[in-house]
């Protein structure tokens, strides 16, 4: 009889996995498994084996971070949505730093290729709707804008998530922002109020302002363990 997939196991698996590559544990068939309450038997059931694992692993989080592109609202003003787009990003990386250390890891494969670039190109088609409303300049280059902009986030949440700088150096994000869509164009007064808006998006739907910066988010919480003998 074909066993039932739970996509909780599925869930508690990678997110192992990804804690122990972070805190450099042996992963193994039997080490991932170790404690969960999950036989090996849920590892072939879920990902035909180990390097399935591997590619699920890394495809994990960019699944999340498009989860939580897709919650940035659209506006009339598209500075503030590119801004809220890398702010949405920011956020991602520090609420699961684990899986978000695997992203960029080119040593593991994706199961599809092109999942990257499909979570750039939400930021590439905010930089093009600035271009055509005027706020950037008919020259620029929506995609090397986009990255840009992606480089400036990604940078200070590696920085902030390792450790390297406090959480308030988050902070920083509007004034690199603003400064980097000033140079492509946009008028320095109307473009520091869109990025500000924008900037908001790190808080957390329901939490209060500057909850999402000052917040401390956990770097090895512990993963609940499933019911024994689940695959």
């Amino acid at each position: 009889m074909a066993r039932t997939k739970d996509p909780a196991v599925r869930t508690l698996l990678i997110e192992r996995a990804a804690r122990m590559l972070r805190t450099r544990e042996p992963v193994t068939l039997r080490s991932l498994v170790a404690g969960t309450g999950v036989s090996t038997m849920a590892v072939y059931t879920h990902f035909g084996g180990m390097d399935g694992v591997w590619k699920a692993l890394r495809q994990e989080g960019f699944t999340r971070l498009e989860t939580i592109l897709e919650t940035v609202a659209v506006s009339t003003d598209p500075v503030r949505d590119l801004t809220a787009l890398g702010a949405a990003y920011v956020r991602n990386a520090l609420d699961h730093p684990d899986l978000y250390r695997v992203m960029f890891d080119e040593d593991f494969d994706l199961e599809d290729a092109r999942a990257a670039d499909d979570t750039l190109e939400y930021l590439v088609r905010a930089a093009e709707r600035g271009r055509q409303a005027g706020r950037f300049r008919a020259g620029i280059d929506p995609r090397e804008l986009a990255t840009q902009g992606w480089v400036i986030g990604h940078g200070l949440v590696s920085l902030v998530a390792a450790g390297c700088l406090p959480r308030r150096a988050l902070d920083h994000g509007t004034l690199l922002l603003t400064a980097l869509f000033t140079t492509a164009g946009d008028r320095p007064d109307r473009c520091r109020t869109s990025v500000e808006q924008g900037w908001k998006e790190l808080t957390p739907p329901g939490e209060g302002p500057g909850a999402g910066v000052g917040r401390s988010y956990s770097r090895s919480s512990p993963t609940t363990p499933a019911a024994p003998d689940r695959d």
